[in-house]
Order: structure tokens, then sequence, then C-alpha cells
């Protein structure tokens, strides 16, 4: 259970993300500080992330400095690898302190009936040979031979390959992934809310007579997030200001029960 409001940021790609949109989220999860009840990262907040045993990437420093202040503040941090994120271990979970995890996060997410996912190969054809490699790119072995590379040329292997995958949007603008969303919710009426990122197209909405999707958006356009609340769902834009601009909001119908936060 993640209490409200519950944030939600996903796709910032720290690495390649210019370095105002870096110092920007340390901003913004500095405000997060006595103000959210927990904070969702949906994937690939890094365009490259790789531990090794005595070696961690030298990007985000300051991001993964004030994530661990967030959790130290009491405030529940889930973070849901993506694509470029998948590679997560102990410095994530035991140094900065995040429930990091490779698959969808299910329970009760500030008050609804949620799954989050990143959303990576969840596309029809677009999506068959990122899921045929993707067992590979997770598999132990994959993990245990690019650790025994030296950290600099693993990283320059590691980001030049990442840029076939990385796109400000997709070439559907997103359309497929929305899709996918809009049928998984009608399939699943128990379902209340389903958060996706990977297509960086920002979005809100409640699907026909079923549940909501939402998006987040990614930094590299603008910095977008959602806060979820028992009442509504918001689509924001932050502005330095503390809870930032309202850009949409999906309100929780009349005959929908509020869950236990």
């Amino acid at each position: 259970m993640l209490p409200p409001p519950c944030y939600i940021v996903a796709d910032v790609h720290l690495g390649v993300a210019p370095l105002e949109t870096e110092r920007l989220l340390v901003r913004w999860l500095r405000e997060l500080v006595g103000r959210a009840g927990s904070l969702v990262i949906d994937g690939d907040l890094f365009d490259f992330w790789f531990e090794w045993r005595h070696v961690i990437p030298r990007t985000g420093y300051r991001v993964l400095a004030a994530l661990a202040d967030v959790v130290d503040s009491g405030i529940p941090v889930v973070w849901v690898a993506g694509n470029h994120d998948c590679w997560g271990g102990p410095v994530l979970r035991e140094d900065v302190g995040v429930d990091y995890r490779l698959e969808p996060w299910e329970g009760t997410l500030g008050g609804w009936r949620a799954r989050v996912a990143h959303g990576d190969g969840m596309r029809g054809r677009a999506d068959r040979g990122y899921r045929a490699i993707r067992p590979i790119l997770r598999h132990r072995a994959s993990q245990w031979a690019f650790r025994h590379l030296p950290a600099d040329a693993a990283t320059r292997l590691a980001v030049g390959s990442s840029q076939a995958s990385r796109s400000y949007r997709p070439g559907d603008d997103g359309v497929e992934l929305h899709q996918v969303a809009l049928a998984t919710l009608q399939a699943e009426p128990e379902l209340e809310l389903l958060v996706l990122g990977h297509s960086h197209v920002a979005g809100l909405e409640r699907a026909p007579g079923a549940g909501v999707y939402a998006n987040p958006g990614s930094w590299l356009d603008a910095p977008t997030y959602l806060t979820v609340a028992p009442a509504e769902i918001t689509l924001r834009r932050w502005d330095g200001s503390p809870e930032g601009d309202r850009l949409h909001v999906v309100e929780r119908g009349a005959e929908e029960p509020l869950r236990d936060a």
C-alpha cells in the first residue's frame, strides 16, 4: 500500500538529459519531503544504470542523494525498472533505500487499486524484437559478463547501444501503448488505475466504462508528473511552486467507493 498523496515520475533519462533537468529534479524531490505520502519512479530514471561490486555510475549522484533523503524522511519509494535501468541492485535497495523491482507493482496506490508497469515490451509487433532479447539482457549470466568489463568501456558500450531505444517520442506518438492500456483496463474491471511510462507521452484519461490510464510523460520534454489522492488523479507540470501547474484531473466517480489509504 502506498499512502496518498502519491507522486509518480518516469523517463527522466539522466545521463542524456540536460544538466538543468537533473538540477530541476533534485529541487522537485526536495519539495516532496513533508508533502508526499509516497513516491513511485516508473522506470528509466537513468539512461543507463549498472552496479559493479565497487563502482557505481557517476551520473545522477545528486539525485540518488535526494532520493535517500526522501526515504530517510519516512516516505516510501517504489522504483519499477524500465528498459534503461533494469540492472539495479544493492546500491538502490540498501544504500538509497528504495523498493527497487524488475516486475510491475500492484496494490493500493493513493487509495486506488493500481498497477504500475514501465510499459516496455507491451506493444505487439513493434516490441517483438525487444521481447526476444529482454530475457538475455536481464539474465544473471549477462550481468556477470558485463560486470567483468572495465567500467568506463562498459558504460560507453551501454550508452551507445541504448540510442536505438531512446527517442523523445515513439514513431506512433504512443498510440499503440495507449491502446494496450485501455484494452487492459477493459479486460480487468477490478483495476482502477493503470500507470505506464516508456512512451514519453503524458496522458490521463478514464477508459470507457473502466478504470483510469495515466502516464507521467518524460522530463526530456517537460517536467510532468502525476499525483494520486483518494478523490482524484492529477497530471501536473512542475513550475517550481509546491504543487505545480494542474494540466488535467480525473475525479473518482460518485459511484466508486474510496479505498482505505
